[in-house]
């Protein structure tokens, strides 16, 4: 392989930055996207975590890097995106994976549902902003919202939440699915998709040990979504290909 065939390889090589990416479903899907070859950015409310996550990536051969980015910080995001600019030049993949479920018991007060929509709705969409014109210098750019069944209407009024239909968490992720319609809508024309997805229930901190999929499984459609073709779709709700109801 000749030294410009090295160089045409390296430009072409994806960039993909992952939210809340130091352990579970994050983790996983930037460790199923850098097994495909492509540049992994491990973002974390902590930088220690995330220096800790990336190393071990590395480790098993991994192009990953770490960065410091708490979604709901707005100098960590406007941070964030200097960093992949003055790096990279350019980002090809967005997996808004953070999130939070503040709900307990149920009893949801509203300074925790504020806190629900910053981590949930309001982070991933001023992160988003903050990087399009990164996604938009891409050939293809991905913004995959890590959503659930929880946000939809549709299955949570026909009963199918069961003890999981609180007010934070299902609000939320019901207006994050707006959000991927919206961008969707406001994106057409571009190369950039939009697209939520439900992972599953994950054996993950958040899915509990009771939970049927491991994270390999779960973190498969965010890892689909991120890496469609140009006639993939865009502003889907999807599970392991299979379009869900709103």
């Amino acid at each position: 392989m000749s030294l410009f065939d090295i160089m045409i390889g390296m430009a072409q090589k994806k960039v993909a930055l992952i939210t809340g990416a130091n352990k579970g479903l994050g983790f996983e899907i930037s460790r199923q996207l850098g097994a495909k070859g492509i540049t992994v950015i491990l973002g974390a409310r902590d930088e220690t975590k995330a220096n800790a996550a990336a190393q071990k990536l590395q480790s098993e051969g991994l192009d990953a890097h770490a960065l410091k980015l708490d979604v709901t910080k707005a100098d960590d995001i406007a941070n964030a995106a200097e960093f992949v600019k003055q790096k990279f030049g350019v980002l090809d993949i967005l997996v808004n994976n953070a999130g939070v479920n503040l709900d307990g018991n149920g009893d949801v007060s509203a300074d925790s549902l504020r806190q629900s929509f910053e981590a949930n709705v309001i982070g991933p969409y001023a992160l988003t902003k903050a990087m399009l014109p990164l996604l938009k210098a891409s050939p293809g750019g991905r913004v995959v919202n890590q959503s659930s069944m929880l946000g939809s209407l549709t299955l949570i009024s026909n009963g199918q939440g069961g003890n999981w239909t609180t007010a934070g968490y299902t609000s939320s992720k019901a207006a994050l699915n707006m959000i991927t319609v919206v961008l969707a809508h406001e994106l057409k024309g571009t190369r950039v998709k939009v697209n939520s997805a439900h992972p599953g229930w994950v054996r993950t901190d958040m899915g509990g040990a009771n939970a049927p999929l491991d994270v390999a499984e779960g973190a498969k459609t965010a890892v689909g979504l991120a890496t469609l073709p140009d006639d993939g779709p865009s502003g889907s709700f999807m599970h392991l290909g299979k379009t869900l109801p709103w």
